[in-house]
């Protein structure tokens, strides 16, 4: 992979590249005071770094896309991935460090350019981040990266010395022979003469220095001092700001537009139609957002849809009646349920909910002479970069992207239309201004007006021998693909079936003898987007809670039932028994409090919970969480502890208060006041224990979420004898029995 790395970088760079985006500003900014050394990872012509690097006295030269060796001898790492909060770029730092044998003190990260042919994701085919797939697309990739860089170094200094190589350590960012000793910075220009090795030698598990360990965050310093990183931080001369007034219903489009109370605002500057909205332009925020609010808009609702939440979940529950598309048959479940001694019939109602992170989504654009700008928590640049570019009338290798870091995402950044993205690009076409503009959306405008991860129904029957076995499970899930019509439909849609809407029913590790699935595909106004861990925010609650209900139902331990029936998945088994063990599972617990328990695979990693809950004032109220996660091997795992305690922070406050309900079409919904997510004071106690392994790493910034809500519903049973079927549980009056 390296070496195809090393050719895709040398086509780009040669006269003929064609169409591959080459982004000259990002070399600049990387290497502004710092003068030119070895780089390993710059992204424009070899003409273009002659001309800068000449006129310093100093020569540079391009060897892979990752890394760059400051003559003042830091180590920028090139993230090709977003980080908006998970640590990414700390992570792939980490990689880079470990194989140069860096001092961590000189580590650095930045954010690659838009340019998919160098900086893809290997399991996308575009350049993105998500799906937890950061980590374990890049692991051998940035490895390599810094293995190339550490040989290239000591070759240098071999030659310079004229020493064996061989006889040459690296340690902490020092290169010596015993004798003599240099810092990366002073052999980067003699490095980067030599030929970049194919196959770099990478170490042995056994001596790695920072992977396996946990170190401080990159970025951590530059926002715990409120340095300027994020989007909003942004400032350029004669920038102006856009807010977009967008109809209240999906669907409707601006009719007639009286923009005089708006324009007479003190700062607005102008008013727009774009598709989909009216945007208002002023020099500051709060004029374009007075504005807006002075702004009269009669909407088009001819096309929007104006059915409300209730009617959506009577059709979805027709829906669940009948057959819908098959998505897999085991065995005939419908007659084993037949001659079954018991049967669980089980309806859930999943409500659409919100991304809603801390950062709203925000985005600047400047287009000058035919080249544009974009700067922004860019999460699928390659996405972003066509749209834009499409919109303008030029080609995608004219349109710079410049990734910044962003305070959260969980899927919203990550639109498969860049919608956010593509409204700015029409304000400015619209205006037919080289100014730069700055779209912000509010909490508000995203809540109301944004993409949602989708309302599901699940209608599922159990059937259950004399013997308290499962004898057959016929599961049909109702609700809206994600992927159909969006550019990853090709990949994730076969024969109808989105494999999001799904995954974690039709690929249960349970042995399930007459094993039934269908689904049924909803068109509905509301528009559908993955949300962090996507389909098993759904499917893992269901199947997690009606396993417990079977096992209790039937006189069986939990913890015992799910092992016998996980004796062929070993890596689920062994965070169960790691969580029940840790958790003191069977032991006894303070008056009026249960435990509950889940486990679930979601993007090749493993993870057990296990929740403590009482009942307080008619809710629930979890105490403690005690989690076992197999992730492959553990990069940061001071990281790793904090993507687990966010999930589970996360995917509670879903479970337990947060909903998007729909009145008539429009959104009720508006802010944290009544699109409710978790308080701090109902953050429980999380122990986080770490499987050890060899494997390669697998996702983590999701596999947290999925089992904290069945592990509080299992919980919430033992302690009431209620089974919570429909979310959030804050509309459940929690009675203790």
């Amino acid at each position: 992979m390296f070496k195809d790395n090393v050719a895709t970088a040398a086509r780009a760079l040669s006269p003929d590249a064609g169409p591959v985006a080459l982004d000259r500003r990002g070399f600049l900014r990387l290497s502004a005071g710092t003068g030119a050394g070895l780089v390993i990872g710059a992204y424009i012509p070899a003409s273009a770094v002659a001309a800068e690097t000449a006129a310093k006295g100093s020569a540079s030269a391009v060897f892979n896309p990752f890394v760059t060796i400051t003559p003042d001898n830091k180590v920028i790492v090139l993230s090709k991935h977003l980080d908006k909060g998970q640590g990414t770029a700390t992570g792939l730092a980490t990689l880079v460090a470990d194989e140069l044998d860096a001092d961590w003190a000189q580590m650095v990260a930045d954010f690659a350019p838009a340019n998919t042919a160098l900086y893809k994701n290997t399991f996308f085919g575009v350049q993105g981040t998500g799906g937890s797939t950061a980590m374990a697309n890049s692991f051998e990739q940035y490895r390599q990266a810094g293995a190339a860089a550490r040989q290239m170094l000591v070759e240098a200094a071999a030659k310079s010395w004229k020493t064996d190589a061989a006889k040459i350590t690296v340690a902490k960012g020092i290169v010596s022979d015993g004798t003599n000793k240099a810092t990366f910075g002073e052999l980067a220009a003699a490095a980067s003469k030599l030929p970049v090795p194919e196959n770099p030698k990478l170490k042995d598990p056994k001596d790695f220095t920072y992977i396996g360990k946990s170190f401080p965050r990159l970025d951590q310093k530059a926002k715990v001092t409120a340095q300027p990183v994020f989007t909003e931080d942004v400032q350029l001369p004669g920038m102006r700001v856009a807010v977009v007034a967008r109809p209240p219903r999906f669907g409707g489009k601006p009719g007639a537009v009286d923009a005089a109370k708006a324009k007479a605002v003190k700062g607005v500057t102008d008013v727009v139609t774009i598709p989909g909205g009216v945007a208002v332009v002023a020099t500051s925020t709060w004029a374009a957002i007075k504005g807006r609010d002075a702004l009269q808009v009669t909407w088009d609702e001819s096309a929007a849809d104006k059915r409300g939440t209730n009617d959506l979940i009577a059709e979805y529950r027709d829906l669940a009646t009948k057959p819908g598309l098959p998505v897999r048959k085991d065995g005939d479940a419908e007659k084993a349920i037949a001659s079954a001694k018991t049967v669980i019939d089980a309806e859930f109602v999943f409500p659409f909910l919100a991304h809603a992170p801390m950062e709203p989504l925000n985005a600047v654009l400047e287009f000058k002479d035919g080249k544009a700008t974009l700067t922004h928590g860019s999460q699928l640049q390659t996405i972003d970069q066509s749209v834009t570019a499409a919109i303008l009338g030029v080609r995608p290798e004219d349109v710079a992207v410049k990734t910044l870091w962003a305070g959260g995402s969980f899927g919203r950044r990550a639109v498969y239309n860049a919608d956010y993205v593509a409204e700015v690009a029409h304000i400015v076409k619209a205006l037919g201004t080289d100014k730069p503009i700055k779209l912000i959306w509010t909490r508000e405008d995203d809540i109301k007006g944004g993409y949602y991860r989708p309302m599901y129904v699940h209608k599922v029957k159990v059937g259950l021998t004399e013997a308290g076995e499962i004898a057959g499970w016929h599961h049909r899930i109702v609700g809206q693909s994600i992927m159909t019509g969006t550019a990853f439909e090709s990949s994730s849609v076969k024969g109808g079936v989105d494999g999001t809407s799904v995954e974690g029913v039709n690929d249960t590790p349970y042995a399930i003898p007459n094993f039934e699935v269908e689904v049924h595909n909803t068109k509905v106004g509301a528009p559908p987007l993955w949300w962090r861990s996507v389909g098993h925010t759904h499917t893992a609650y269901v199947m997690e809670t009606l396993i417990d209900e079977v096992a209790v139902r039937t006189g069986k331990d939990p913890v015992a039932f799910r092992l016998a029936m996980l004796e062929k998945h070993p890596r689920h088994a062994a965070v169960l028994k790691l969580a029940a063990e840790k958790a003191g599972w069977g032991s006894p617990l303070p008056a009026g409090v249960a435990r509950g328990v889940a486990v679930h695979e979601s993007f090749k990693s493993f993870v057990a919970q296990i929740a403590e809950v009482r009942i307080k004032d008619g809710q629930a109220k979890v105490d403690r969480v005690v989690c076992a996660v197999d992730c492959g091997l553990a990069i940061n795992p001071d990281n790793i502890v904090a993507q687990i305690e966010g999930g589970i922070g996360y995917g509670l406050g879903a479970i337990l208060h947060s909903h998007v309900t729909l009145n008539e079409g429009a959104v009720d919904q508006t802010n944290f006041g009544d699109y409710e997510v978790l308080r701090f004071n109902e953050m429980p106690k999380v122990d986080v224990h770490i499987v050890p392994s060899a494997a390669p790493p697998t996702g983590i910034g999701e596999p947290g979420t999925p089992p904290i809500g069945p592990a509080v519903a299992n919980a919430i049973a033992a302690l009431t004898g209620q089974r919570i079927r429909e979310l959030p549980m804050a509309n459940h009056k929690l009675v203790a029995s």
